[in-house]
């Protein structure tokens, strides 16, 4: 099969397994991490897991969202090529713990997660490291736009989705830079669900028809908003950015890489097309997935599949031996 066949040409059940295998494998082998106050013990971990893993796939995968520049990363890094080289010719995004911080500290809401799409789809965003961002259900196509005061957005979408403004629910990052933000949601009546790192699971669970969170909105990383990306393709939801450059040396380098670091980035501006995966493993519980969990002989993890083309969001729960896993004296 030629490598720029269509990524669904491949069997994609397979592929999605495999997918599958790679964040498992990540999130178990951070487990021993977890709590441990050491986030680049758990990290280097879970990128050497996933990195086995995924050189045994069947594709011709290129890494376009990676551990990044900043990282100085000796693997899984922006460019490198991962697969057998046989089969589809792929995009890549790779995050194997979204949220180092929350695993170190034993918190709720770290993920292994990955991203693929046909090769030459995936905005290659990581010039910028910031990104603005905006994501809702699909309600939200055509009333919310990331360009209008964050109340003017809230009774909007909350007027299309039938709810009172009171009971809709903003995530947002913690962070100093979004203080204002957060003032201005409280402000319009809303509540807020305040995030401590890692702003994929909120992104994903804000395009969700069955969660608590309507809304998702302030900058996180520009690598985690292509990420995210993917998966509210894949949901059918609504989502907008703009990059946000930290200085004028950072816009630079952006307008250099061919990046309009003003525009809105609409949802097909970050990932083209319909053929798009997103898979994500807990690794410590949270709203979208539970955590590692280890009982007896046995490990079990839970992990999200969506795929864009068909619109599922499939969940794969698995029990893995523990000897076949952990290193133990």
């Amino acid at each position: 099969m030629s490598n720029e066949a269509s990524l669904f040409h491949h069997p994609d059940r397979n592929l999605a397994l495999e997918l599958v295998r790679a964040t498992e494998a990540a999130a178990i082998r951070a487990v021993p991490w977890i709590g441990k106050g050491d986030k680049n013990a758990a990290d280097g971990a879970a990128v050497d897991a996933m990195r086995a893993f995924l050189a045994t796939v069947d594709f011709d995968g290129v890494i376009v969202i990676g551990e990044g520049e900043k990282d100085e990363a000796p693997m899984l890094f922006n460019g490198e090529r991962v697969g057998s080289g046989d089969g589809p010719a792929c995009d890549i995004a790779v995050d194997p713990i979204d949220g180092t911080s929350l695993t170190a500290a034993g918190r709720s809401h770290a993920l292994s997660v990955l991203a693929v799409s046909d090769r030459g789809t995936m905005l290659d965003a990581s010039s910028v490291f910031y990104m603005d961002k905006i994501v809702t259900g699909p309600a939200g196509r055509g009333v919310v736009d990331i360009r209008k005061p964050i109340g003017e957005n809230i009774r909007a979408y909350a007027a299309a989705i039938g709810k009172d403004v009171a009971d809709v629910r903003v995530a947002v990052l913690d962070r100093p830079r979004h203080e204002q933000l957060i003032a201005d949601i409280r402000a319009a009546g809303a509540g807020t669900r305040l995030i401590l790192d890692g702003d994929v699971a909120g992104g994903i669970n804000a395009a969700r028809h069955d969660s608590r969170i309507d809304m998702c909105v302030g900058i996180g990383g520009s690598p985690e908003g292509i990420t995210t990306a993917c998966a509210v393709k894949a949901l059918g939801g609504f989502m907008q950015g703009r990059l946000a450059p930290k200085d004028d040396e950072e816009r630079a380098r952006g307008t250099a890489a061919g990046l309009d670091v003003d525009a809105v980035l609409e949802l097909e501006d970050m990932v083209r097309g319909d053929n798009t995966f997103f898979v994500a493993t807990g690794v410590t519980d949270g709203a979208l997935v539970a955590g590692v969990k280890r009982e007896g002989d046995y490990i079990t993890t839970e992990s999200v599949v969506l795929r864009s083309k068909s619109g599922t969001l499939r969940r794969v729960q698995a029990e893995h031996l523990a000897s076949k896993w952990l290193d133990e004296d």
